[in-house]
């Protein structure tokens, strides 16, 4: 994903018998992608936002914000431990807030407590993409510091792997193919968000 934003216009998606309009939508409650680094889970929740009017927030963005300091800087300076504490914190304020589009870190979904958090607040999909198209997408980000390894291609295969048995417990999943752009992986989301209800069209509301 280059994180470009390119409206959904027309679309139409299709739930017990109803048509919801693209743009016609309004968030019934905050939308949660979690899914490996390189997923997609930025760009796509900016397409989505872009198309329900809603505010797309990304936990690790506010965490940089909070502390003045990068991810990496903060892994180096404070560790892992203190990363996940502060981003369990910064996850429970957002989902305090009105309903948003949110994305978070690849680690997020992993602690049982926001995993619970999640999903009892919010509508959790999986951004699930095959490791070929995940190392295609961060094997030039010099910003990943669980990946500043002797191998990096290897050090996100075993993440994919350690990380896989916690992320099948999404109760929502997209599974991202390579040729797909932002439109239609955002599309296969949104189809999935107005099934769950997640998403109701702005006459059905009123």
């Amino acid at each position: 994903m280059d994180g470009r934003i390119s409206p959904l216009k027309g679309a139409i998606f299709s739930v017990m018998g109803e048509s919801v309009p693209q743009g016609d939508g309004r968030l019934t409650r905050s939308v949660v992608l979690v899914g490996m680094m390189g997923a997609g889970k930025t760009a796509i929740g900016r397409a989505l936002a872009a198309q329900l009017g809603a505010d797309m927030r990304d936990s690790d963005a506010e965490i940089v914000t909070s502390a003045q300091l990068t991810i990496a800087e903060i892994f180096d300076k404070y560790g892992e431990p203190f990363f996940r504490e502060k981003e369990g914190q910064v996850i429970a304020r957002l989902l305090e807030g009105p309903p948003c589009i949110l994305s978070t870190g690849g680690g997020a979904w992993l602690s049982e407590g926001n995993r619970k958090m999640l999903t009892e607040q919010a509508c959790v999909v999986w951004l699930e993409a095959d490791l070929d198209l995940l190392w295609s997408r961060v094997k030039h980000k010099s910003h990943r510091p669980l990946l500043r390894t002797a191998n990096p291609k290897d050090t996100l295969a075993q993440l994919l792997e350690d990380r896989f048995p916690a992320y099948a417990m999404a109760p929502h999943r997209v599974h991202v193919q390579p040729h797909w752009s932002i439109d239609q992986t955002a599309a296969e989301v949104m189809s999935i968000l107005v099934n769950a209800g997640a998403v109701v069209s702005e006459a059905r509301a009123q």
